[in-house]
């Protein structure tokens, strides 16, 4: 049985997957958009919207919590000064997710993954 069993694997260890997701979540804050496999996309929603809000409360405990994923100092600033107060009033769902092709190499289906506005 899968209780409280919460987040995809994507074959490979936690640690991997850790870094691939901290990878992928600064190159969104810092592109605005980016392409992937839909459930790299799905994982990294999750993310993400967490790091949105982080920087919506503007702490110096947010800060240090989203430090955690965001290693990049300046994606950093930028999600605390533009992205978190350009979404003050929304309350979720910052993320949008655009199915696009499927992979020609492995047949895996692609998406892009970007901010709405």
């Amino acid at each position: 049985m899968k209780h409280n069993v919460m987040g995809r694997k994507l074959g490979r260890t936690t640690s991997h997957r850790i870094a691939m997701l901290r990878n992928m979540v600064t190159s969104l804050f810092e592109h605005g958009r980016i392409e992937t496999t839909t459930e790299k996309a799905k994982e990294l929603r999750r993310v993400a919207d967490r790091m949105v809000t982080l920087a919506k409360q503007e702490t110096l405990h947010s800060r240090r919590l989203a430090a955690r994923w965001i290693k990049n100092k300046d994606v950093l600033k930028k999600l605390f000064s533009e992205i978190g107060s350009k979404y003050s009033e929304r309350k979720g769902g910052y993320t949008r997710i655009i199915r696009t092709r499927i992979r020609h190499g492995d047949g895996a289906e692609m998406a892009i993954i970007e901010l709405v506005e």
